[in-house]
């Protein structure tokens, strides 16, 4: 099979990972830079140019795009869906699980479990929507921030208020959200593949920070899920329609609580922390799906 991936930087841990597991079961594989495609959306025609040479032949598409380039990086991964390119995440979800409100929303319809949440416009509404999510402490997050950056944990009212006209100053959009005190600053990354979770991790926080990401000083090790807790992880996966997913959840005194879900999450925490070949599970996943213009939106999302 001849397999793009879509990826800026072919050094990354998970983009080198995934060429690896790729050519180990025989595979072509080539990077490419969705900022350095041009595509020609002629009717009935569509095609994709990169360095000056027409992209043909590809079978299947692995995008790792990243948040600041969601936009174009989408565009060209619509293109090779409307081109018949099979993509593991199709456009249309990855689209949907960066806008963190669009996919709250969608999981909250789907009856997923998560932290209380709020959303409002004007700083008139403040103390209705900081009562709203239980009162401080509560946790306040830029729609637009990702691996934890926009992230801020007001442990008093007079704090969320700052925090809120600050933000709002900045004409800039955000959720208001419960503070999940029983999580004492873990959660679980739950790796989604298909209709499974094949590898997770509980990330817990460096003291001093609520906030578990492993690049701000947390730490991860293997962790043992719970039924439900892997029942919730694929539900939210699928309801934001994608077959390979980061999950992260929070464990609560009303059960798992989903914080997001990520489109494109990285490998080198997930496996070095469960010692899992999780690319290996990715290229399986391909190989058992990939067929010539069977995503379900074929480019229209």
């Amino acid at each position: 099979m001849k397999i793009a991936i879509l990826s800026r930087n072919s050094e990354l841990y998970s983009t080198r990972r995934l060429t690896e597991a790729a050519q180990v079961r025989g595979h072509e594989v080539e990077v490419i830079d969705p900022l350095l495609c041009y595509m020609d959306i002629t009717s009935q025609r569509p095609a994709i140019h990169y360095r000056q040479r027409l992209l043909t032949d590809f079978e299947a598409v692995i995008p790792r795009i990243g948040a600041s380039v969601t936009f174009y990086a989408s565009a060209v991964l619509r293109q090779f869906e409307m081109m018949g390119v099979y993509s593991v995440n199709e456009s249309v979800a990855i689209s949907r699980s960066r806008d963190k409100l669009r996919a709250l929303q969608i999981l909250a319809r789907k009856g997923v479990g998560m932290p209380v949440t709020g959303f409002a416009h004007s700083t008139k509404m403040t103390a209705d929507v900081i009562q709203l999510v239980g009162g401080a402490p509560l946790v306040i997050k830029l729609l637009e921030g990702t691996q934890g950056k926009g992230v801020v944990l007001a442990e008093t009212k007079k704090a969320a208020e700052s925090v809120i006209e600050a933000f709002r100053n900045l004409e800039a959009y955000f959720l208001v959200q419960e503070f999940v005190g029983e999580a004492k600053g873990s959660d679980l990354r739950c790796f989604v593949v298909g209709d499974k979770v094949v590898a997770s991790m509980i990330r817990t926080a460096k003291e001093g920070e609520f906030r578990s990401n492993l690049h701000l000083g947390g730490t991860a090790q293997m962790v043992k899920l719970t039924p439900e807790e892997r029942s919730t992880a694929v539900k939210a996966a699928k309801a934001v329609g994608l077959n390979v997913a980061g999950v992260d959840i929070v464990r609560s005194h009303r059960g798992p609580l989903v914080l997001e879900v990520n489109s494109s999450p990285g490998l080198e925490g997930i496996e070095r922390a469960t010692g899992k070949d999780v690319a290996g599970k990715i290229i399986d996943y391909l190989e058992k799906n990939a067929k010539p213009f069977s995503t379900r939106t074929k480019g229209k999302g």
